[in-house]
Formats: C-alpha cells, structure tokens, sequence
C-alpha cells in the first residue's frame, strides 16, 4: 500500500505499539490481574489495548470492583515491569528527524506510565504530549487528537496519526486526520482501509515550507 502522499502540519504518534513496544509488558499485568478476579486470561487480555484502563475495568462490570482504584494499581504494577520494552524498528531515528514543534505523542496510558515507558525505550517525551490524565474521553474518542492538534496550533484534519489500535484509529478518523497503521506488534493482519507500514525502517520525512512528507529512503 502506498504512503500518504498530501503535506502535513503535524504528526500525532500513539505510543503503545506504535512508536515503542510494552505489549508483553502490560500482557503480563493485565493477565495476572484477570486471573485474580476469574476472568479467561487468553479472551480478556486481547481486549485491553489502545484504551485507558479504567475505562478496560469498568466496561467489565465486576461487583465490588472500583474501576479507578484498579487502574492506579494495574498502572502501579505496569511501572514496575518495564525491562523488556523497546522502541519499534526505526522509531527513534524517524522521530529524531522531525522539528520539535511539529510532532507530538497522544496515549492512552496515564502520564507516569508513559514517562516510564519512554524512558525505558530510549525515546523523547514531547511537552505537548497528550496522557489519559489530561482527556476525560479516552479513544476511541477523538478528544485526545483534537486537543494535541490544538496544543501544537495546527487543525486535526491537517495532521497525520500514527496508530497500531483499533480504538486509535477510530479516534483519528473521529478526528477528521489521515492515518498511517503501524503493524510491528500486529500477530496477525489487520484489516484498514488505511495505509500500512510494518515500521520506521526505510521511512524518512521531507520538511518543507508546506508542511511534512513521509517518503521511502
């Protein structure tokens, strides 16, 4: 599949599978967790990427069970399990090459999270980054890019999301950008009508005076 061809002021990367990978680091926790509360571990765990947790625990209806509490635990043990994560192929170099002002991260996962988490792949933290902390909605709403676009004083619809997620695809499309999928932590196809990529690897961005280009080396 081609890459989008059209000049962008702005890129919005997701941050979980698609710029850095934590799918066997948040697998673990949210298996341990299910466990704990007798749920099917291999039907559960599929079901919790690309959206806040609480929003995950709450969707469960479980008696008894304080979504926002387990979400600050899951989160908890989630920090503490971070030796295996690493940036997808070609993230840092790709991210590297873009100006500072014209790119941001917009993530799921509560802002402590996400720090650890790019610390722990060796990737930068924008200023502008958007975290569960700072949008009521979560994906697959579209307030997360919305408000990225605002912060970094360009429309959604003139920006390009990086996503790997249904729901984050979802609030893109929401949010009236264009979407490039990314595929590196994707077991099986994944059926968009968007553009695909499996990773950075052999992508570069052309920055000129009307905007950001994403071509093939």
């Amino acid at each position: 599949m081609t890459l989008p061809t059209r000049n962008y002021a702005a890129f919005l990367f997701d941050m979980d599978g698609t710029i850095l990978t934590s799918i066997a680091s948040a697998e673990r926790t949210w298996t341990k967790w299910a466990i704990a509360h007798g749920l099917d571990a291999a039907t559960f765990v599929p079901t919790i990427h690309g959206v806040q947790s609480v929003e995950t625990v709450r969707r469960l209806n479980l008696p008894g069970v304080d979504p926002v509490a387990e979400a600050a635990a899951i989160t908890a043990a989630e920090m503490e399990d971070v030796g295996d994560i690493e940036p997808i192929s070609g993230a840092a170099a790709f991210l590297a090459s873009l100006p500072p002002e014209r790119w941001t991260i917009v993530t799921s996962a509560p802002r402590a999270l996400a720090e650890v988490r790019l610390k722990a792949a060796g990737l930068p933290m924008p200023a502008t980054m958007i975290a569960a902390d700072d949008i009521p909605n979560g994906k697959p709403a579209p307030d997360c890019f919305l408000v990225a676009a605002e912060r970094l004083g360009v429309a959604a619809g003139d920006c390009l999301v990086f996503e790997d997620a249904a729901a984050g695809i979802a609030a893109g499309e929401a949010a009236g950008a264009d979407v490039l999928v990314i595929t590196a932590t994707h077991s099986h196809g994944v059926a968009t009508s968007h553009p695909t990529v499996v990773n950075y690897v052999g992508l570069s961005v052309a920055v000129g005076p009307d905007g950001l280009v994403v071509t093939r080396d």
